[in-house]
């Protein structure tokens, strides 16, 4: 069944795909207490204190609850629908992207929105109580299926024909970043008895670009004059994780080198390629496109630019981005720092516009191969 994702009559959900999809049979009971019907149906108390403490469980609240095969209103009329509270998994529900754009449009602005998940971390941790001494060989085996197949090229029709589409293998960060993508702004999260539980928030239109789940990605970062270019890479972070940079420097800050402190959204696989800058092997299709250079300042998203000073913005928009950036030939990898080399070499360049890029060029090889910085 596909999924509708233009709602506009909140009085007739029982006729509209955008929640029929999700259940066979919808039940109106005005009679049934919320916070209980979770307990009965989940066996969780914790969860439901947890529901509770993010909205007001009480009938009066206009929640739509959705678990399993049925689906309970708190009130008949749901013109102003409060929230919506789905306990089943997000990993099988089928098109998840058409699901949570559907949901965008139920539910009203900063209406709120609380599902779950079983992310790729806590599928692990299934695995090694479930089969305890072969956990690495049989999550091996899922983890290709799974994981690694889905998003081969060749591969990805065949995995959508067998499950049908309605089995997903997802991280925290994809399902994070899937829900800002799709309009919500994330409220908390909490693991509770192997299940990620997520609070999300109806705040602003759905994202309408493409995003790519293959390992070469391009992302949008600011550019000579403030133009907007796409910086390719391989890709370190999980899919939709760039939809979670405001989110993550909000809750985290930034850490020593400027990167965003504690970062969930980065692979096991991506910190390694980090580790060598083979992830930025890539932005060499950007230099010989003409939009970056092999030495220059560093191509930031506009979120770290605007973070800025403002004289140190309107400096680097005179500048093409560069391959190698400054801290890397001065080796000042720490987050001030690095804006601080940045300043060093933009006011050497215009000292001396034919050699800088040259002494900065070796200078950074230097360091690589000498193994005095690494990538963070």
């Amino acid at each position: 069944m596909k999924y509708n994702t233009q709602i506009d009559r909140k009085d007739d959900l029982t006729k509209s795909e955008g929640v029929v999809f999700i259940d066979d049979k919808i039940q109106i009971d005005k009679e049934k207490n919320l916070y209980k019907k979770i307990i009965e149906q989940t066996d969780k108390s914790e969860l439901a204190d947890f529901i509770d403490s993010q909205i007001n469980l009480s009938v009066s609240e206009r929640v739509l609850l959705l678990v399993g095969q049925k689906s309970y209103f708190s009130e008949e009329n749901v013109d102003n629908l409060r929230a919506v509270v789905n306990l089943r998994p997000l990993n099988k529900i089928k098109n998840v992207k058409g699901y949570l754009l559907a949901m965008q449009k139920l539910i009203p602005d900063a209406g709120m929105f609380i599902g779950c998940v079983e992310t790729y971390n806590d599928r692990k941790i299934r695995f090694k109580d479930s089969f305890r001494c072969f956990w690495n060989i049989a999550y091996t085996f899922d983890f290709l299926i799974h994981r690694v197949f889905p998003r081969l090229l060749f591969f990805e029709n065949i995995y959508s024909y067998f499950t049908k589409d309605s089995y997903h293998v997802m991280s925290k960060a994809e399902v994070l970043g899937r829900l800002v993508y799709s309009g919500f702004d994330i409220v908390d999260f909490k693991v509770i008895e192997g299940m990620l539980y997520y609070v999300a928030m109806n705040t602003h239109e759905p994202s309408n670009k493409l995003v790519s789940k293959y390992p070469f990605i391009k992302l949008r970062r600011v550019g000579k004059n403030g133009e907007m270019l796409g910086v390719y890479k391989f890709r370190t972070m999980h899919p939709y994780s760039e939809y979670l940079q405001s989110y993550i420097v909000n809750l985290n800050g930034y850490n020593a080198v400027g990167k965003p402190a504690n970062d969930f959204r980065l692979t096991s696989w991506g910190k390694l390629l980090r580790k060598v800058w083979l992830d930025e092997i890539p932005q060499f299709i950007n230099l010989f496109l003409g939009q970056m250079k092999l030495v220059g300042v560093r191509p930031l998203s506009q979120t770290r630019f605007n973070e800025l000073p403002k004289e140190v913005q309107e400096a680097r928009i005179k500048h093409k981005p560069g391959c190698f950036p400054p801290y890397v030939a001065l080796n000042m990898p720490n987050s001030i720092d690095n804006i601080r080399a940045e300043i060093i070499y933009m006011k050497e360049k215009e000292e001396n516009p034919h050699t800088t890029d040259i002494k900065y060029l070796w200078k950074s090889l230097y360091n690589i191969l000498a193994n005095k910085i690494r990538s963070s």
